[in-house]
């Protein structure tokens, strides 16, 4: 970039679009994107335009731009007070400032080195940001603040506890019903649900991201319906105590409550629809959302007898057993049907196992399943995962005498490899 420019390209976040799911932030390099209670914002002193931001984002909301004068750029505090993106300046004013624009050059990362230590390993380089080749078409942005229709009115048809009662862990599964509105979703996608009421602030609650937990013929098949796994969130992720908006305004609605709804979102963290493709799903907690969806769909193909699937195997993390959401289920499904992990880290009288620690003792699996084409991995969970499972992939690649340079590469190209960690 040069010195001389007087005028930035300064990259915004639309605050009207976004629903908070913290892609950017995560898959940011260099660190230029961070958030409050409200927005996700991007600092123009650290941004240096390499791109690797705008593809994951689900709605759209990280691809907006402002020619700026230097001197002017929005600081950080001010975009995190917006509620909409300002206007952009005129050619008469940027002209008023002098000097000649000058666009940057997107900078590219360079891939981290197999070789690289554990403490520098960066998961998100290997993440794919293209679906499968054979995945089905996904419908986006169908409903939200700059679509056609603001919302779409769901109506709840059912909410049960999936995680035992006494636990703290209170998880619940809630079954939405569209009627007549049409909403179509795949495996791997979510919705925004925009809470009812203000913020401290008196401003309108924004939406809070939830992936799917059904199928994409519905909770009930034939049906206009879908599921959602969502866990009441009673303190944050350093133990303080808070009381989540959406969770607890989900985790309380009863049968024939009404609920606000846009979306759909998310175009890649989709399943292959391929005959023989293998997946491997890796999840912690509420991440066994979309994985549920995916062995749901693969089930009733199955028992159509029109699809002969491939392998699956299922990695599974919680602190117990009895935090464990749908555990009783995944013991009824039958084992040719899917290879089931379960991982737990606070089990009394145990050593703590975390799911790379099964992944590991599977390697012979997995090392055989990396060489094949037809597999696709999957990760969902909290942040905090997502480098020891892609650490544990490489391992086992490397075990096995495979370059992990050229397998994580490989991964990536042919959207074959998906994290999705909050």
């Amino acid at each position: 970039m040069s010195t001389e420019a007087t005028l930035i390209k300064q990259h915004l976040i639309d605050p009207e679009i976004c629903i908070r799911c913290n892609t950017c932030e995560a898959i940011c390099p260099v660190g230029a994107i961070t958030h409050d209670s409200r927005n996700y914002v991007v600092d123009a002193e650290k941004c240096n335009l390499c791109m690797d931001c705008i593809s994951p984002c689900p709605t759209g909301s990280i691809d907006n731009w402002r020619m700026m004068p230097r001197t002017r750029a929005y600081p950080v505090d001010e975009q995190f007070g917006w509620d909409e993106l300002p206007a952009e300046l005129s050619a008469e004013e940027l002209q008023q400032e002098g000097g000649m624009v000058v666009l940057e050059e997107p900078v590219q990362q360079p891939a981290p080195s197999s070789s690289a230590s554990s403490e520098s390993f960066q998961a998100k380089q290997y993440g794919a940001t293209i679906p499968p080749w054979s995945a089905a078409h996904a419908f986006t942005n169908l409903y939200g603040p700059k679509a056609p229709e603001k919302t779409i009115t769901a109506t709840v048809s059912g909410n049960v506890r999936v995680t035992e009662v006494g636990t703290q862990y209170d998880t619940h599964h809630i079954v939405l019903d569209f009627g007549r509105s049409p909403f179509p979703v795949l495996e791997g996608q979510s919705i925004g649900i925009i809470p009812p009421g203000v913020d401290d602030a008196g401003r309108a609650h924004h939406a809070r991201q939830y992936s799917v937990a059904s199928p994409r013929n519905g909770e009930r098949p034939g049906y206009n319906n879908l599921s959602l796994t969502i866990k009441r969130v009673l303190e944050d992720y350093q133990g303080n105590p808070v009381r989540g908006v959406a969770s607890n305004f989900m985790c309380d609605l009863k049968v024939g409550d009404k609920v606000e709804v846009i979306g759909p979102f998310g175009a890649s963290f989709l399943m292959p629809n391929h005959p023989r493709s293998n997946i491997v799903m890796i999840c912690t907690g509420t991440g066994s959302a979309p994985m549920r969806a995916m062995t749901e769909w693969r089930r009733r193909l199955r028992a159509s007898g029109k699809f002969e699937g491939g392998k699956l195997m299922l990695f599974f993390g919680a602190r117990t057993q009895q935090e464990l959401p749908y555990f009783g289920p995944l013991q009824g499904l039958p084992h040719d049907f899917i290879d089931i992990n379960f991982a737990f880290s606070r089990t009394p009288g145990k050593p703590k196992r975390y799911v790379q620690d099964l992944m590991r003792e599977r390697s012979a699996d997995l090392a055989m399943l990396l060489q094949d084409p037809d597999t696709y991995f999957y990760v969902c969970g909290l942040k905090a995962m997502e480098d020891g499972v892609v650490l544990a992939l490489r391992d086992i690649a490397q075990s096995a005498g495979l370059d992990w340079d050229n397998v994580g590469a490989t991964l990536k190209r042919e959207g074959r490899l998906h994290l999705e960690t909050y």
